[in-house]
């Protein structure tokens, strides 16, 4: 069904894996179709509730793919605004939207726009070889796809400039010593460790984690008593779910919960 990327469910994980090796993952507007056809897919299904994205080959994703007629110059200069708000900003909305959890196993490079892909997600695992790139000043642009926002909160000020001014390569080790992603794992063991979150993942109250989410994604929009009667709508909420019920009662009678994500 799809030729740039690869999907595949089971027990409520699905995982998505950019699949342009040869263009070290770059995307193209077949990828960015394929993408909002596969995410809005995993969002209505009824079935999945954690996603882990990864890359074929040896990088994660090097962004822009720059011999892509959508963003080429012919003569006349790209509407490159366009490209962002047709392909790239709708992308990273349906995944910071998403009501489930999403992993990124990370491998290889993340560069220009794969870094804000990486950054979209929830949580990030990365092998000990990946890095990041702001790859942007190098062709004369600024960062997009929400890396300026996702960067900024995550690094604060002087790095998140550095940065993306320079485009200097971030070695995954560092990334995890500057709070930039969670863990750094050895190569060969990163899908294993991703696939055994996405697996645990899949087996919680998805509909909480979904509010986990949504809260922390928004929590810099609001003043803290906003967020106090932000938290406290959702406790209201959640309180009358199934998964609260279960997971109280799975605590006294000292047993494992079986959350079913409503």
């Amino acid at each position: 069904m799809y030729k740039t990327i690869k999907i595949e469910k089971n027990n409520g994980v699905a995982s998505l894996t950019l699949n342009r090796p040869d263009r070290l993952n770059s995307f193209n507007v077949q990828m960015h179709e394929e993408l909002q056809t596969a995410l809005d897919d995993i969002a209505t299904d009824g079935e999945t509730r954690c996603l882990m994205i990864t890359g074929a080959g040896r990088g994660f994703c090097a962004g822009q793919d720059l011999n892509d007629r959508a963003v080429s110059a012919d003569g006349q200069a790209p509407d490159l605004g366009m490209s962002v708000e047709k392909f790239y900003n709708p992308l990273i909305r349906r995944i910071t939207n998403l009501k489930m959890p999403v992993i990124c196993a990370l491998n290889g490079v993340a560069a220009g726009a794969g870094a804000s892909l990486v950054m979209a997600c929830d949580i990030v695992i990365a092998a000990r070889s990946a890095s990041f790139i702001l790859s942007f000043a190098k062709v004369g642009l600024v960062p997009d796809s929400g890396s300026s926002w996702h960067f900024t909160r995550a690094l604060g000020l002087p790095r998140a400039k550095a940065l993306a001014m320079l485009g200097n390569k971030l070695k995954a080790e560092q990334a995890e010593q500057w709070g930039l992603i969670y863990q750094v794992v050895d190569d060969k063991a990163l899908i294993e460790e991703a696939q055994k979150l996405t697996r645990y993942l899949a087996t919680q109250p998805t509909e909480a984690l979904a509010n986990i989410k949504e809260l922390v994604h928004t929590s810099f929009d609001y003043s803290l008593n906003e967020q106090l009667e932000r938290e406290r709508k959702a406790m209201q909420h959640l309180g009358r779910s199934h998964d609260y019920k279960e997971g109280v009662a799975a605590f006294i009678e000292k047993r494992e919960p079986s959350f079913k994500g409503k």
